[in-house]
């Protein structure tokens, strides 16, 4: 069984654009994203996969991931529920740990959030300068949620 665990970050500042090693283009929108799962297609570049992930609010969860051909998710993204999440990831490596610092476009602009993997929810890591205040548990900051009522509707 495939297994996600990821804390979720907003970004303080702009600092951690010199450390980037690596940035892609994605867009992901879900086939279905109620109930127990949520069905994703993602497209990175030139890449696809289809992703499904267990619906619950936790650093860990149940998650698949599944690479299918482009022209297969091109088909898919027409089924989808509500939006694409449009983004780029942005890949920084601060400590030991990598992080992907994702720039929200479309009706998400102006939101940045940071996420880190671990192989444990409990591992500790080393928190960058840049790293603002954690939204693991805020289900808003999910891109299902952002697929359904993005960044630009939210009363800030």
């Amino acid at each position: 069984m495939g297994r996600e665990i990821e804390r979720k970050f907003l970004v303080r500042d702009d600092t951690w654009r010199a450390a980037v090693h690596r940035s892609m283009r994605l867009r992901q929108a879900y086939l279905s994203d109620g109930g127990r799962a949520s069905v994703r297609v993602r497209i990175a570049d030139t890449h696809a996969t289809l992703n499904i992930k267990g619906a619950r609010l936790e650093v860990s969860r149940d998650e698949f991931e599944y690479a299918i051909p482009l022209g297969d998710a091109e088909q898919l993204m027409t089924l989808c529920t509500a939006y694409a999440v449009l983004k780029t990831r942005h890949l920084v490596t601060h400590g030991a740990q990598t992080w992907e610092i994702d720039e929200f476009d479309g009706d998400n602009t102006g939101l940045v959030v940071a996420e880190i993997e671990l192989d444990d929810p409990a591992q500790s890591f080393t928190r960058p300068p840049w790293l603002g205040e954690e939204v693991s548990h805020d289900a808003r900051y999910y891109n299902v949620a952002l697929a359904h009522k993005p960044y630009s509707e939210w009363k800030r």
